[in-house]
């Protein structure tokens, strides 16, 4: 299942590198590699680890001309935060997940902007970023249906195994 996250996220990267439409877009669309990340780590933690999502991060920010590292070093630490949660919210409604994932993607959004704002990098503007940030989380039910139902990532139960066998 690493693998095939890893090829999921290289797949949804070379979907947003076509050249679909010649006119630039009017509304900024969900970052689905964001929510797959988010929706696996809550799901199953040991299916991303942080070499992967680091990697599969960087390897996003140069491929859509983002500054790099920024975003990637934003989004696993909050992977990582949303990891260390997992035992403790194991047993919360996919609501509390929701509210986590949207506090979390907030936050993380808004120490991007002001960090490319102190560094004076320009960036889109806010309405933009506001709009890729609520797209985000109104997608997120989506991306955790798919990862569910088709792939199989579901929540771990306090009786399953982890991939070393252990206990959880």
């Amino acid at each position: 299942m690493r693998g095939t996250f890893v090829l999921l996220a290289v797949a949804i990267m070379f979907y947003h590198l076509l050249p679909l439409d010649m006119m630039p877009p009017r509304y900024a669309g969900p970052d689905l590699l964001v929510a797959m990340c988010f929706a696996w780590a809550l799901r199953r933690p040991d299916y991303v680890p942080a070499l992967s999502v680091a990697g599969v991060m960087l390897l996003a920010d140069i491929m859509f001309q983002r500054p790099p590292g920024l975003w990637a070093a934003l989004v696993l630490l909050a992977t990582e935060i949303l990891k260390s949660r997992d035992r403790r919210d194991r047993e919360t409604t996919f609501a509390m997940e929701w509210i986590g994932v949207a506090t979390t993607l907030a936050v993380i959004t808004i120490v991007y902007r002001l960090t490319l704002a102190l560094l004076i990098v320009p960036s889109g503007t806010s309405f933009l970023a506001l709009m890729q940030y609520a797209m985000t989380v109104i997608c997120y039910p989506l991306v955790v249906m798919v990862s569910q139902y088709p792939l199989g990532v579901r929540r771990m139960a306090p009786g399953d195994f982890d991939h070393a066998g252990r206990s959880l």
